[in-house]
């Protein structure tokens, strides 16, 4: 075990006593105390479900404090002080560690600086010393990866904190808000927000639902923030299988042009809608309650510390009018009409007929966007109008270009295990309206018109980028983002590439914003579980800093990047930037199946066949188990549909950071060709798995009796393996030039193909060796040609550039 904590604040020693003082934690006489019954009293809060002297010395005397000795005996000493290292075996044990699994020896000490967590110097503790470590303790990461305080609220630590008499208000702790709120009595309800679109042309504006759950607090006069997440998949999915499109077919050969951007670019027009309906009369209470539960567990645990958590599937999900159009304009109106109604700028309905008004009067107007995948996404493209009300995004997994994720330099590219899906096929999974019959039936002439404007403008015959692409790249408008901004992104996530949080950090890095980003070896998941890390505690300080203005330093407490190390368990490096555009790059040359740091002394030409589709067709068709193949340096099926070229073993460790960038002179025996192209980590190691591990299901609790959550860690494998994928990367040898431009091939004429592969930060040991794979079909991928074709690759004329940090 470790633990990296990267948001706990170090306030001197007044503030702490203030805060302690604020949480009753430390009584008001503190300093007038014996030290004994200091010492006792303190202890004592650390067990909040028992209510008398007898319960607390009954569970102290559980709590060993040396071999011999219990806590309860310690204290029955009336000790004036502690040794450190007695306070600290107590100390594991409320953190939830267990000294016979744990730290068997009971040296705390030694077990505390081995996992990362901290420790008061001063031996023995007390007067002053013992309460700065107790508020250190209350600060301090437990083993479910919660910090103290969080694991005695779940126990009821702030049951009662507030009178009757006390206007319901935040409680801050280490620049935190704490779960005072009551989870027993959360407000649901459902509103219907109107938008300024008719995309199903039915002659009104779309309504869109909206489900809000808020503390009950609000309706005694506090007002707070919202956390949103736009989330297309909230009211259910349609089962896409049957519409997926068929991948195994040859590449079709392009009719040469000389496009260029600006004949591609989208320019932005105001459609025409309806007036606004006519409002019949004002309400403050809403009158339908949701049928669905929030999906995100961040959510939840903010809601228990105080900020209303608010849910829309937007356009053409069940609920609301509209019609899916897979990132395209009209769902980024869609997302930011909901925080226009939270701000007071737009007018909602208590429900879809009645016309009775309603504002988010419970609000403070500051909302922050949260949510992974194309909840993520549809957050970036949020921030890209520069929205009143929406003061930061925390985006996760996140599409940045919608033709990063379906397309890649003129080629057609599948996510990961969804190959032959495109945009028409997810409108039409996230088109939950169709669930209810009468109201689909209503509008399925403008829904079918829709599908069919989707399947002609994502153009799958070609893989182009073109207007259609162009107007759901939120890229292209990240100089309107004002606000500031999280990142977060999985390095071994090949659904949503990492082309596009790199690809955004790039456009983040120049604004004049405070801007985060965090890298963790996972796939497509979220890590707000994870145990190594505080993410949970980091967003914390981060959303009391920018939705209601605590001064806790956030933007300069938080790392501006942090990396989980791939070779290394637990080790999160905290860095200044990530793929920095000027770092030097190490070019390496390709010499016979050698990648080294000198030029070729001759020309060499080698080959490779593509004919493996028939062969991966007529097995189980698991592209998982083809890459590996492919990856395998022992002889296989598939070895001579490759060329697999490796450096020497590195004398030391080094560290990929940001794009590989290949140069390849290639040419093909017909009219259409495509090359793919992989960096792989080879030698013989246990390595992180991208799925992170159960440790505790349901080990986090997010408020008291309120939510849970499971405790996740990325652990080793438990056998070595042989190689680890670091980063692929696709083109269209007729489009060498740019996506949108298609250049003529001449078969068996070499061209050059100069393009970079996923970004990424990979950190390889000492001893193993770094692999560059040219193939030209990826099963997982790529489209799957029937025919046979052959490719030539001219050494001589090829290179590989790495970026290595310094």
């Amino acid at each position: 075990m470790k633990f990296n904590q990267f948001g706990r604040l170090d306030p001197d020693f007044s503030e702490q006593v203030a805060e302690l003082t604020q949480i009753h934690f430390l009584p008001n006489n503190w300093s007038e105390m014996a030290p004994a019954d200091l010492l006792a009293g303190l202890f004592a809060r650390c067990f909040p479900e028992v209510s008398n002297a007898s319960e607390v010395a009954d569970r102290e005397d559980r709590v060993l404090v040396t071999r011999d000795m219990s806590l309860a005996q310690r204290l029955a000493d009336r000790p004036e002080k502690l040794a450190r290292g007695e306070f600290y075996a107590a100390a594991l044990q409320l953190l939830g560690f267990i000294p016979a699994d744990d730290f068997p020896d009971l040296d705390a000490l030694t077990a505390m600086t081995k996992w990362g967590l901290p420790t008061i110097a001063a031996d023995p503790l007390g007067g002053d010393d013992v309460v700065r470590a107790f508020y250190l303790l209350l600060t301090t990461r437990g083993k479910n990866g919660q910090n103290f305080l969080d694991l005695l609220t779940a126990r009821g630590y702030f049951n009662g904190f507030l009178t009757a008499s006390d206007a319901p208000h935040f409680v801050f702790f280490n620049g935190k808000s704490q779960a005072v709120f009551d989870t027993s009595k959360i407000v649901r309800e459902v509103v219907y927000v109107e938008s300024s679109l008719d995309t199903d042309h039915d002659g009104q504006r779309d309504l869109l639902q909206t489900t809000i759950f808020r503390p009950v607090e609000t309706n005694a006069g506090l007002k707070v923030p919202v956390l949103y997440t736009a989330n297309p998949y909230f009211r259910g999915t349609n089962d896409m299988a049957p519409s997926s499109y068929d991948v195994n077919q040859d590449l079709t050969p392009k009719v040469p042009n000389d496009t260029s951007y600006s004949d591609v670019a989208y320019h932005h027009a105001q459609p025409l809608v309806p007036d606004a309906r006519a409002v019949t009369g004002t309400t403050a209470e809403t009158s339908e309650r949701p049928v669905d539960d929030g999906i995100y567990s961040l959510n939840d645990y903010f809601l228990a510390r105080g900020f209303a958590t608010v849910y829309a599937g937007g356009i053409g999900t069940r609920g609301s009018d509209g019609i899916r159009t897979t990132g395209g304009p009209e769902e980024t109106a869609s997302t930011i009409a909901i925080i226009e109604w939270l701000h007071g700028d737009r007018v909602a309905f208590t429900n879809r007929t009645d016309g009775v008004a309603i504002k988010a009067w419970w609000c403070t107007g500051n909302v922050a966007m949260t949510g992974k995948s194309y909840l993520g996404t549809l957050a970036v493209a949020a921030a890209t109008t520069g929205v009143k009300g929406l003061k930061t995004v925390v985006s996760e997994a996140a599409i940045s270009s919608w033709y990063d994720y379906y397309r890649e330099n003129g080629l057609v590219i599948a996510p990961v295990d969804c190959q032959g899906e495109d945009t028409d096929v997810l409108a039409l999974d996230t088109f939950s309206r169709r669930k209810d019959a009468a109201d689909f039936a209503r509008i399925k002439p403008q829904y079918d018109r829709m599908m069919a404007d989707l399947k002609k403008g994502q153009d799958r015959a070609s893989g182009n980028y073109n207007t259609f692409w162009d107007a759901r790249n939120y890229r292209k408008n990240a100089d309107q983002i004002k606000i500031d901004f999280i990142s977060v992104h999985g390095l071994n996530d090949w659904n949503v590439k990492p082309r596009n949080v790199e690809q955004l950090w790039q456009k983040l890095r120049d604004l004049p914003i405070n801007k985060k980003l965090f890298l963790h070896q996972g796939k497509h998941v979220y890590m707000n579980n994870i145990q190594s890390i505080d993410f949970t505690d980091m967003m914390n300080l981060w959303f009391c800093y920018e939705l209601l203005g605590v001064a806790n330093d956030a933007p300069a407490v938080l790392p501006n990047v942090t990396v989980q190390d791939n070779a290394t368990p637990e080790t999160w490096h905290r860095y200044a930037d990530w793929s920095e555009p000027s770092i030097p790059k190490t070019q390496y040359f390709i010499t016979g199946h050698d990648l080294q740091k000198q030029p070729p002394h001759q020309e060499e030409i080698v080959s490779f066949q593509d004919d493996g589709t028939p062969l991966f067709l007529a097995g189980d068709q698991d592209a998982h188990k083809w890459e590996a193949l492919m990856m395998s340096r022992q002889s296989n099926v598939y070895e001579h549909t490759r060329q697999l070229f490796l450096t020497a073993p590195f004398a030391k460790d080094a560290y990929i950071d940001g794009t590989i960038v290949v140069t390849l002179q290639v040419a093909v025996n017909q009219a259409a060709g495509q090359i793919s192209c992989m960096a792989i980590d080879y030698g013989t190691e246990r390595r992180l798995k991208a799925d992170p591990t159960v440790l505790q299901a349901k080990g986090q609790q997010l408020g008291y009796g309120w939510a849970v959550d499971d405790v996740k860690e990325f652990q080793l494998e438990k056998h070595p393996s042989e190689f680890h994928q670091i980063a692929k990367g696709h083109m269209n040898m007729q489009n060498r030039h740019t996506p949108w431009q298609n250049d003529a091939l001449t078969p068996n004429q070499f061209v050059t193909l100069h393009f970079a592969l996923q970004p990424t930060e990979h950190h390889i040991l000492a001893g193993h060796q770094l692999g560059i794979m040219v193939y030209a079909t990826d099963m997982g991928m790529t489209v799957r040609p029937n025919t046979a074709a052959t490719y030539q690759l001219d050494l001589n004329a090829s290179r590989v550039e790495v970026p290595y940090r310094r």
